[in-house]
């Protein structure tokens, strides 16, 4: 296998989005990301975002919303799709891989 010469600009990219400082919990953020262990009430539309973004809808934005606020709520969303698109980059790669 070929060294991923952007590997380590993602994952520190990544690790800053997770860990770094901001107005919702890195434990939350990290759920957010990985599609596990998060509130009930953040469960249904993280995994919309994980499997099918485009079927997440403004009525579920807004009630989510008046709970987290705009900030935290942003940040869960935006974890919750680079743990998507991560997951799906290295599928792919592994694909490549075994072509």
């Amino acid at each position: 296998m070929r060294p991923d010469p952007h590997a380590s600009p993602r994952d520190r990219a990544l690790d800053r989005a997770l860990n770094g400082p901001a107005e919702s919990e890195p434990a939350l953020r990290n759920a957010a990301a990985n599609d596990s262990g998060l509130p009930a009430e953040l469960q249904t539309l993280v995994e919309k975002i994980h499997r099918h973004a485009y079927k997440v809808t403004d009525a579920e934005m807004a009630a989510l919303q008046a709970k987290y606020g705009d900030d935290r709520l942003f940040e869960i969303v935006v974890c919750a799709s680079l743990g998507a698109s991560r997951r799906r980059l290295f599928a792919g790669l592994a694909a490549l891989e075994e072509a």
